[in-house]
């Protein structure tokens, strides 16, 4: 820790120690086993932030996990309805300027979709990471009128099709903890792996209809968020295709994880969505495991088809991948992970980014 003088200023080795406010999605927890991508990159940075020296705060639901300050704000209660996250939305922006003006914040930090509905008033330097397809966001979210308001993206993927603006900053990629993953090692067995949110668009039912194709064992792990529609859709197209080889294990956590990842054939990435990033496709690499996804959005970069998995495009495709997956090298998955999926260079391009917004 950097030595912190009167009022706060200080230095974390020869930089400046900054107080940084991330903003959790106000309907997930953050912490280590967390299933959502965007508080897992969330808990990345905070931990990073206090490795570096610097003072980290962390707006999240009761119960989370991390590294810095927690600032709880309560679980929603109730279905997931309109006035439901009005009331999260307020809580939220009210926890966030309190934060402000406490904690002297020199940067506040949004991750969630909804971030345009709590924006602080002017004043502290806002960034805006855009965790989820473009689309998704409102135009007025993406050009947002506040001053010192700053967006990006996760991958150069996401980021193509997105209109020049004077808010638009390069993308920072995502990255995994790819040294605590490939130092793992467990011989290889015939189940396929599915990880995520359990909702329509990740596409698990086709992950069964291919795991049945190819009378292969499946393990899906993940969590069933309490939104009707994703309550719905396991009921009613996950669940009647689960058996006694192909089952639902639920969240897992890092340890599970990492051993079920490390001895899976294959992981199966089946979505239907244009995905921004896939921690689960790295993760799974970074374990010497390839992948076998549908090339949709940043899939189609991080997957090389045919050295560390294979990109398909129906269930027939991906059935026979699951057979041929047997013949990818893992030490050339593990390969590309180091290359290409660094935790280290991620956090250090946030950090830098801090401190260039918080000088500005």
């Amino acid at each position: 820790m950097g030595h912190v003088g009167e009022g706060g200023a200080g230095y974390a080795g020869d930089r400046p120690v900054l107080s940084v406010l991330n903003v959790a999605f106000p309907f997930a927890p953050v912490g280590p086993d967390t299933v959502g991508g965007a508080e897992q990159v969330l808990g990345q940075i905070d931990r990073a932030l206090v490795e570096a020296g610097h003072r980290s705060f962390v707006i999240a639901l009761e119960g989370s996990c991390v590294a810095g300050t927690l600032i709880p704000v309560p679980v929603p209660e109730g279905p997931l309805d309109g006035e439901t996250r009005r009331r999260a939305h307020v809580r939220h922006r009210e926890a966030i300027m309190g934060a402000v003006a406490r904690h002297r914040i020199d940067v506040v930090h949004l991750h969630g979709i909804d971030f345009f509905a709590y924006l602080p008033p002017p004043g502290v330097p806002v960034l805006v990471t855009l965790h989820l397809p473009l689309s998704w966001y409102s135009p007025e979210a993406l050009t947002p009128k506040r001053p010192d308001t700053w967006l990006h993206g996760v991958s150069a993927s996401q980021q193509r099709g997105m209109a020049e603006s004077a808010h638009l900053l390069p993308p920072v990629e995502n990255g995994v903890a790819v040294e605590d993953l490939a130092g793992f090692h467990h011989a290889k067995r015939r189940f396929a792996l599915a990880l995520g949110r359990i909702c329509p668009e990740k596409g698990y039912h086709l992950a069964l209809e291919a795991a049945h194709a190819a009378a292969a064992p499946l393990l899906i792990g993940g969590q069933v968020y309490p939104y009707e529609a994703h309550r719905r859709y396991f009921d009613e197209a996950v669940a009647p295709k689960l058996d006694r080889l192909r089952r639902f294990l639920g969240p897992l956590g890092f340890v599970r994880k990492r051993r079920l990842a490390a001895a899976a054939r294959c992981l199966l990435v089946p979505s239907l969505a244009p995905e921004t990033s896939s921690l689960v496709a790295m993760e799974a690499l970074a374990c010497g495991t390839p992948v076998v996804a549908f090339p949709n959005g940043a899939l189609a970069d991080i997957v090389e088809h045919g050295r560390t998995g294979f990109l398909v495009h129906d269930v027939r495709e991906m059935a026979d991948a699951i057979g041929e997956a047997g013949g990818i090298d893992p030490a050339q998955c593990r390969e590309a992970a180091f290359a290409r999926f660094s935790l280290r260079q991620s956090m250090e391009r946030y950090l830098d980014l801090y401190e260039r917004l918080a000088g500005a």
